[in-house]
């Protein structure tokens, strides 16, 4: 072996990576996020493994590599793991410095201590949201109405104009709403209140019954940036469980064993001939579906890993042509 003198840098083999200097490749991908005026990263970091499946320095990692490949939206609940995943956020924009390079979107309503949209509740919420994030603003807030059956859209945005009137929040964005509350909001945003910009909604190509139909059609008439979770079906679009050996008796363990069925097996043998074809994760096809439909603007999607961050961002350059997606439909039905 060869000895390398004292003080002097190892030489560098032929075959060793090219080092890559400057900003990342990702970071000149941009999409509109809707009418907000901010451009992002068509794939969406969401929070909710953080503090959950992986601590603090765990989770730093997957979001390091995220903005490694030039992601800059980062997406998280007051619910997720009780506030955990917003200090484990904010901790990460206050040690790296980057909070005005991120645009950070927060889903509110779920959290115990003030659960729903009801006017002071959805004050506190955000309050307490900007707190565990250590920041003075939310980019985008999403309002989860699936958590308050019983709260007026009305009152609710009212409220909301107050808090993007004092600067706490830059955007609003829907997250539960029927097609019919929709409606409502547009036309109290006609009337001065604050408009919807965007909606999040369960959504990937075996779970598509919660968007497609009047939703769908009433987020394209309003132009909504639609930004779906659930992406990869709770992990099982990933391809990597096939059978219900070693899962385990929890909630994500019983979410994928329901995928298990001869619906779930067409659909990972039909990813599996897109994968081998264009030599591309099974994960990064279910991104590219999502993204081929126009109505999309950027998936969010959770890691747990910085490789599964890899493999995500690689959706975002996959283009799915015509017989592909054909594929994917008739193995769907």
């Amino acid at each position: 072996m060869t000895q390398v003198a004292p003080g002097t840098a190892p030489a560098v083999h032929p075959s060793s990576p090219i080092p890559v200097h400057g900003p990342p490749v990702g970071s000149q991908v941009r999409v509109a996020l809707g009418e907000t005026g901010m451009r992002i990263f068509p794939l969406i970091l969401g929070g909710a493994e953080f503090g959950w499946t992986i601590d603090l320095a765990a989770s730093h990692a997957v979001l390091d590599a995220y903005r490694q490949r030039g992601g800059n939206a980062v997406h998280t609940a007051d619910g997720y793991s009780s506030g955990r995943s917003e200090h484990i956020i904010g901790r990460w924009l206050a040690s790296r410095g980057i909070r005005d390079d991120i645009v950070l979107t927060v889903r509110i309503g779920g959290h115990p201590d003030n659960p729903g949209l009801g006017s002071v509740n959805l004050v506190r919420s955000v309050e307490a949201s900007l707190r565990r994030l250590g920041t003075d603003r939310i980019d985008v807030l999403y309002l989860d109405a699936a958590t308050d059956g019983t709260t007026a859209i009305e009152d609710t945005l009212a409220t909301a104009e107050w808090l993007v009137d004092s600067g706490k929040v830059r955007a609003l964005a829907a997250s539960g709403y029927t097609a019919m509350q929709l409606v409502e909001a547009r036309i109290l945003s006609s009337a001065g209140y604050p408009r919807l910009t965007a909606l999040d909604v369960p959504y990937n190509l075996l779970h598509r019954s919660d968007f497609d139909g009047d939703l769908r059609l009433i987020a394209g008439a309003q132009g909504l940036a639609v930004t779906p979770s659930q992406a990869l079906e709770h992990g099982f679009l990933t391809g990597a469980h096939r059978d219900r050996t070693g899962l385990s008796a929890t909630v994500r363990g019983s979410q994928l064993a329901a995928r298990m069925n001869r619906r779930g097996t067409r659909v990972l043998k039909a990813l599996d001939r897109i994968t081998d074809e264009l030599s591309v994760p099974t994960a990064a096809v279910a991104v590219a579906w999502l993204l081929a439909q126009r109505i999309v603007t950027a998936p969010i999607v959770n890691a747990s890993l910085p490789g599964h961050v890899d493999q995500l961002a690689q959706g975002v350059g996959v283009k799915l042509g015509r017989s592909h997606l054909a594929d994917i439909a008739r193995a769907v039905e």
